[in-house]
C-alpha cells in the first residue's frame, strides 16, 4: 500500500484498471472495512482501490465536535493494509483547500435542509463540496458509502447526478455491534453508561418498523419508537421520522426509511432502518 499526502501525487497515478474509492474521516472500524471490501469486490482483484482519510473541518458546525473527533491514523493504516488497499490518501487541510485557489462551492439543495441539515445548517453543502473535490482528485469508477449515514448517501448521489460525474455511488448496509448499535467513530466517546443506553436507538427503530409494517400507521409507529428512546433518561432526541427512500415525505405504503438522531451528553448519534409500510395487514 502506498500512502499519498498531496493532491498532485494522487492525481499523477495512472488509472490502469477500474478504480474504486472509499472516502473516510478516519477512526476506521468494521463498518469502514465493509465499505472497503465491497468496493474491492466491485472493481476486482486487479482494480485500484483508494481510501482517503481526511477530517473535513468545513462540515463541522460544532467546533468542539471537530476538536474531539477521534484521530487514529496508525490503526487506520493497519486496517487499510490488511484490507488490501492500494493507495491511502491522507491530505492536509491546506492540500484540500489551498489558499488563493478558487474551488467549486456546492449546495446540497433541499436535501441539505431536512433531518440532519435542519440541526446542522450548511453541513451537507460542505459534504457535497468535499466529496466533489475528492472525486475530482481520485477519479474513481465507483465509490461506496455506508447506509448508516443515509442522508449523506442521498446527498452524494444527487450531487454526482447533478454534476454528471462518471462514478457509480453504491450504498452499503449498516454494520452493527453485537447489541444492534450502528458502528460509528463517535461511539468511542460514549461513557460506559451512555454506551449501554445507546442500544435504545436500534431497539426504537426495530419497534417502529414492526408496528408500521403491521398496521401502516406511521404516526403510531413513530410514537412507539420515541417511547423506547424516552425511557432512557440520558437520551436527548432530536428527530424521529419516516421518509421515502429518497427522503421525500413518507409514502402511504411500501418501502420507506425510519431515521433518528439522539444525543448522549455531547455525543450525537444517527441511525436509520428500512421499513415497509403496511406490508402485513392486521
Amino acid at each position: 500500500m502506498k500512502i499519498i499526502n498531496t493532491v498532485a501525487d494522487m492525481k499523477s497515478i495512472a488509472k490502469t484498471n477500474r478504480r474504486g474509492a472509499v472516502f473516510t474521516m478516519g477512526a476506521l472500524h468494521a463498518g469502514h472495512r465493509a465499505l472497503i471490501e465491497q468496493c474491492r469486490s466491485l472493481i476486482g482483484d486487479q482494480g485500484q482501490l483508494v481510501v482517503s482519510v481526511f477530517v473535513n473541518p468545513t462540515q463541522f458546525t460544532n467546533q468542539n465536535d471537530l476538536l474531539k473527533y477521534p484521530r487514529t491514523i496508525e490503526s487506520d493504516i493497519q486496517l487499510c493494509e490488511s484490507a488490501g488497499v492500494d493507495y491511502l490518501f491522507v491530505p492536509s487541510v491546506d492540500e484540500m483547500y489551498p489558499s488563493g485557489v478558487t474551488l467549486p462551492q456546492l449546495t446540497a439543495g433541499n436535501l441539505g435542509t431536512i433531518l440532519e441539515g435542519a440541526s446542522r445548517p450548511g453541513h451537507f453543502d460542505a459534504v457535497a463540496t468535499v466529496v466533489h473535490r475528492l472525486l475530482d482528485i481520485t477519479t474513481p469508477d465507483v465509490t461506496c458509502f455506508g447506509e448508516k449515514d443515509y442522508q449523506q448517501l442521498a446527498v452524494v448521489r444527487a450531487m454526482v447526478k447533478a454534476h454528471h460525474m462518471k462514478c457509480d455511488v453504491v450504498g452499503v448496509a449498516t454494520v452493527r455491534d453485537y447489541d444492534g448499535l450502528a458502528l460509528s467513530s463517535r461511539n468511542v466517546r460514549l461513557t460506559t453508561e451512555q454506551r449501554a443506553a445507546a442500544v435504545c436507538i436500534p431497539r426504537a427503530l426495530e419497534e417502529c418498523a414492526r408496528i408500521v409494517e403491521a398496521t401502516g400507521d406511521t404516526a403510531d409507529a413513530i410514537d412507539a419508537g420515541i417511547r423506547v428512546i424516552s425511557a432512557e433518561k440520558s437520551a436527548v432526541l432530536d428527530y424521529f421520522e419516516i421518509r421515502s427512500t429518497e427522503l421525500a415525505q413518507s409514502p402511504q405504503s411500501g418501502e420507506a426509511r425510519a431515521l433518528v438522531a439522539v444525543s448522549f451528553g455531547d455525543v450525537r448519534l444517527i441511525d436509520n432502518y428500512p421499513v415497509n409500510i403496511g406490508r402485513v395487514q392486521s
